[in-house]
């Protein structure tokens, strides 16, 4: 079963997709690079709506529970494709766990943990009041300002 979905509520302009490890896909790492993946994940910013790409050949990827991953092993995974190309949607913010449904390659490193980062909502009116209160303080902090450059350069 799957549960990445549409981006209904995200602007597409706002989403962005990023191809998992690179040039390199989804394939068991080098044995003296066990943590490629979650070290090409953590140099990421994913937020919500952003999508991930999974390309691989003879392999496959699931989205499963933190247990799962720390086992690797899974029996019924959140998310299951083996079509070589799988698009994945980031829907909340939130960890998500992934790993390879091919016998022995989550062991030898090919999973990964994503972190989506919380959403900021903010309202027009709330941007607006916000967006303008630097410029009254600035406004009124300026003549101050001026003054204490003056009584400065007086006193030196």
């Amino acid at each position: 079963m799957s549960t990445a979905s549409s981006l209904q509520d995200v602007p597409a302009s706002s989403s962005l997709e990023f191809q998992v490890g690179d040039t390199t896909g989804w394939a068991v790492p080098p044995a003296n690079d066990t943590h490629f993946y979650n070290n090409w994940a953590s140099s990421m910013r994913f937020k919500v709506g952003d999508t991930i790409r999974f390309k691989y050949k003879k392999d496959s990827v699931m989205e499963v529970t933190d247990n799962e991953y720390k086992r690797c092993n899974s029996t019924r995974p959140h998310f299951f494709s083996n079509s070589g190309n799988t698009m994945f949607t980031l829907e909340h913010s939130g960890y998500f766990y992934f790993m390879s449904g091919a016998a022995g390659h989550c062991e030898r490193g090919q999973r990964m943990i994503i972190r989506v980062m919380v959403q900021d909502v903010i309202n027009e009116a709330t941007y607006t009041s916000a967006a303008s209160a630097p410029t009254l303080i600035f406004e009124q902090l300026c003549p101050l300002h001026f003054l204490f450059f003056l009584l400065v350069s007086l006193v030196y």
